[in-house]
């Protein structure tokens, strides 16, 4: 199904890849990185495109990048770009911005990792529809399993805190378009660093559903988180192999 401009209607995807994952270290942003012949950011492309209700996407990159293959489509679906800012909020407002005027203000918009390419169609699907049926918008997350230390100044430990109700954020992350621009603006606006988009949304009184997800949907940030991913990967290739045979 099309808008009058010929764009897909249906649920777009934000992507901020306008960043240079310094955490990771050496001269290739992360989300360039090749795992099975194809950088991360495709991965995760795929892995969000590859839900039917998904028409498209659009990749907020640095004004600079000089690694961006070119796409304008993948899985015969428009991949659009525009140029991100110097955090993560400002490249996914920026984003939010550059979509297409026919995508409506009320419309589902999902944002993603460029470097968690580990993701489920059915986690997605899963996700889609709590935000449906919230009006606060909903993340994929996971609950902490870990025992969690506080530690005081010198690292030692200072207190064993509580890990009930406690839940890891994952992406991606889904909210309304106009709602999720305006939550991003404001927290500019009071000089607030907002680590995700739930957090701008929380800051406006919003209270997103958590949707359980996969533990494996990691995020790469270091070298050895490559390595790992990598073997996840290839095990879901030889797993799909071994269902189509």
């Amino acid at each position: 199904m099309s808008t009058p401009d010929g764009t897909p209607a249906g649920i777009w995807v934000v992507i901020p890849a306008a960043g240079r994952g310094s955490r990771f270290g050496g001269e290739i942003p992360k989300q360039y990185l090749c795992i099975d012949g194809q950088p991360l950011i495709a991965h995760a492309l795929d892995a969000l495109l590859a839900h039917p209700r998904v028409v498209g996407a659009m990749v907020a990159l640095a004004a600079d990048d000089a690694l961006w293959p070119g796409w304008t489509e993948r899985l015969g679906k428009p991949v659009l770009r525009c140029i991100g800012g110097g955090e993560r909020a400002d490249s996914v407002l920026a984003a939010l911005d550059a979509l297409p005027a026919s995508v409506p203000a009320d419309a589902l918009v999902l944002v993603h990792d460029a470097a968690r390419p580990n993701l489920r169609t059915d986690d997605v699907a899963r996700l889609i529809e709590a935000a449906a049926a919230s009006a606060d918008g909903a993340i994929l997350a996971a609950p902490v399993r870990d025992t969690l230390k506080r530690a005081d100044a010198d690292a030692r430990i200072a207190a064993t805190e509580p890990r009930e109700r406690l839940w890891r954020a994952l992406t991606p992350q889904a909210f309304r378009r106009d709602a999720l621009a305006a939550a991003l603006r404001q927290a500019r606006a009071d000089g607030a660093l907002v680590t995700d988009e739930a957090m701008a949304m929380e800051r406006r009184g919003a209270r997103p559903k958590l949707v359980e997800g996969r533990e494996d949907n990691l995020k790469v940030t270091t070298p050895a988180d490559l390595a790992l991913m990598e073997f996840l990967l290839q095990r879901r290739g030889v797993d799909a192999a071994g269902e189509r045979g």
